[in-house]
């Protein structure tokens, strides 16, 4: 998954995952015959991983560009995943977290993904994409402060739920931003179960271990039923791959739908 800040990597052996892991952005250099061992884990660089199949998802063109010249790499789009109300200038990271959420949990579901933007992404029992929202991420509001002001200062996420009301400048910060942005994600959970009360809420993203501590501090019994998983994208990317090759799995798969739909609403 080529991400915003990092590109994002699972190793999978059939239906196993394996291992995961990030690495930085690419260069210019394109690659062709050899993943580069700068991004590999030290247990793959001995395994052929040159002849791997590879499965791409990416929200920034210019780092797919680089790798459209490697063998057996394909890459997933929106069309291939089965999720019905997609729009075209969707994230592809968004659907295939949410996808990967409702195969492994169960719809209906919304996604919470606390990266470099935070987003909420909500799919019906159908999987009918309810609709969601972005906004800056608690870091990206953090530089933002301070690259934006002549004064402010760049402070980092504490590990601790900061005092809402703070005494000096970088508290303040940390107070105005974690806590605004935790009513905002305590309002659209709170809005998002009275609509299906028996879904699951799941937290992915780098930022997601921390979010959760806070609402576990401000709504401990919002937290205790939030699921919390980084591995959101690649489940849904190892549900789409096999989907990736095949042209008539649109048919297929909304025929089983609808059968299962039928059932469920007898």
């Amino acid at each position: 998954m080529i991400g915003n800040s990092r590109l994002h990597w699972a190793w999978f052996r059939e239906e196993a995952l394996i291992e995961a892991w990030d690495s930085e952005h690419l260069s210019t250099a394109v690659v062709e015959k050899e993943l580069p061992e700068e991004i590999l884990p030290s247990c793959l660089i001995a395994q052929s991983a040159n002849q791997f199949p590879l499965y791409i998802a990416s929200v920034v063109p210019k780092q797919t560009a680089l790798w459209q010249n490697y063998p057996n790499a394909k890459l997933i789009s929106l069309e291939h995943l089965p999720l019905g109300g997609i729009y075209p200038t969707m994230g592809i990271d968004r659907a295939l977290a949410v996808l990967g959420a409702g195969e492994t949990y169960g719809f209906p579901c919304l996604v919470i993904d606390g990266g470099t933007a935070l987003t909420f992404t909500g799919v019906d029992r159908t999987k009918l994409l309810v609709g969601g929202a972005i906004l800056p991420g608690l870091r990206l509001q953090l530089q933002s402060l301070a690259v934006k002001t002549a004064a402010l200062p760049e402070v980092q996420l504490p590990e601790q739920l900061p005092q809402r009301w703070a005494l000096d400048t970088p508290g303040a910060i940390e107070s105005g931003v974690i806590y605004t942005v935790s009513a905002g994600i305590r309002d659209f959970i709170r809005d998002w179960w009275e609509q299906f009360p028996d879904s699951q809420i799941v937290l992915t993203g780098g930022d997601s271990a921390l979010l959760l501590s806070y609402l576990q501090i401000q709504h401990p019994a919002i937290a205790g039923r939030l699921i919390v998983d980084s591995n959101l994208i690649f489940w849904g990317i190892r549900f789409a791959h096999s989907l990736v090759s095949d042209p008539d799995w649109k048919l297929i798969y909304n025929l089983k739908s609808r059968v299962t739909y039928r059932q469920e609403n007898r």
